[in-house]
């Protein structure tokens, strides 16, 4: 089987975040695939690493006014954008999509594969959470959001047709992937640079938490949670719109340190008694680098978080976004604490590692190649 001419598609390449990482391994596996993206503002650093000192093929949205820092202001015309690259001269599209890179125009003898981080967050289940934010939920803009966000459902669900799989970075994702577009998603897990992190098996007396401080991350529960345990310390790590807030609800016993360099956060990590999560995440990536250090989480039991923890082994899962949920879990960790084996607990995070991303998202392209190759011939006969 010749090697397939290949393209990635990608929404914007602007900083390095979950999806990002993904991108990443995807220029490691295929060396040579153009990257097409509706904005590429890389530094040359990022570039290095993301796109392997590659210039991506941008949309026009690139050369609009202030596109650098407020793209998604220009979130009515992706699906536009999107749909404006010519990619009719690949035999293999291969989209990382969670708003519009899916919906690029294919056709029927390409083989369209996407990696969907998440149906398109601003359309679907935080859409309201996302209007709030930009103010955008009453007068004149309330009536022209509603206006946008009905075209952006009605494209988005028709997109999801120029896809032949769908690959979901979790089983929450897929279920969401099934309730929205009502496709079957097969499920791998993203990339996580477990080799950067190491086992350390002596654990201070303190908790973790570690994220930007945004309203979905609910920091504040933990918090309020840690203010009704005086006698356990809670260590608080990350910058964002909601510090002064988490500020004024501290205690004297939580520390809210800031944003903290990579190092600085790693050591907090390997030294922590547990590792506290109580978002809603398509994944959580930060929850498995916390048990690559060995550390046990205390985390939600919806979403990422609760796939990759495994209950009463590498951590405790708690039921509900609530403060009495998390006192009662961090009650129920106590008495295990000692008995936990954190060797074990870095072993299971090497499940998620970029390598086992990487051999898993090749041997799945490759055997999906192979079953369009093979329907092309029949199809002629």
């Amino acid at each position: 089987m010749t090697n397939p001419k290949t393209v990635l598609v990608h929404e914007w390449l602007v900083n390095y975040a979950g999806s990002e990482k993904c991108v990443e391994s995807f220029t490691n596996i295929w060396k040579d695939v153009d990257v097409y993206t509706l904005v590429d503002f890389l530094d040359d650093d990022l570039r290095n690493i993301i796109l392997k000192g590659k210039q991506a093929h941008t949309s026009f949205i690139q050369h609009l006014p202030y596109a650098k820092t407020q793209h998604r202001k220009y979130l009515p015309l992706f699906p536009m954008a999107i749909e404006s690259f010519n990619l009719k001269y690949y035999d293999l599209i291969f989209s990382s999509s969670h708003a519009v890179a899916k919906g690029v125009r294919t056709r029927k003898d390409q083989l369209h594969i996407c990696y969907c981080h998440s149906p398109m967050r601003y359309a679907w289940d935080d859409a309201d959470y996302y209007l709030q934010e930009a103010n955008l939920t009453s007068g004149l803009k309330g009536i022209i959001s509603k206006v946008v966000l009905k075209y952006l459902r009605k494209w988005d669900i028709k997109s999801a047709n120029n896809v032949n799989y769908f690959i979901a970075n979790s089983n929450h994702i897929a279920k969401k992937i099934k309730r929205i577009y009502n496709r079957d998603a097969d499920v791998i897990y993203p990339p996580v640079d477990t080799q950067k992190f190491s086992l350390v098996t002596e654990k201070d007396d303190f908790y973790l938490t570690a994220s930007r401080l945004v309203p979905y991350k609910r920091i504040d529960l933990i918090v309020d949670a840690f203010a009704n345990m005086l006698d356990k310390k809670l260590v608080v790590i990350g910058s964002g719109p909601e510090k002064d807030k988490i500020l004024s609800k501290a205690t004297p016993n939580v520390d809210v340190m800031g944003y903290q360099d990579f190092e600085s956060l790693k050591s907090y990590m390997q030294k922590a008694k547990a590792f506290v999560f109580a978002a809603e995440e398509d994944f959580g990536i930060i929850v498995v680098e916390a048990m690559a250090c060995g550390t046990p989480v205390i985390a939600l039991n919806k979403g990422g978080a609760a796939e990759s923890v495994i209950n009463g082994e590498t951590g405790i899962l708690f039921p509900e976004q609530t403060v009495e949920s998390i006192i009662e879990a961090v009650k129920s960790f106590e008495p295990i604490s000692d008995s936990i084996n954190y060797t074990e607990i870095r072993r299971h995070s090497e499940k998620f590692s970029r390598k086992t991303f990487e051999e898993k998202i090749k041997d799945y392209v490759d055997d999906k190649y192979k079953l369009h190759l093979q329907s092309k011939l029949k199809n002629k006969k």
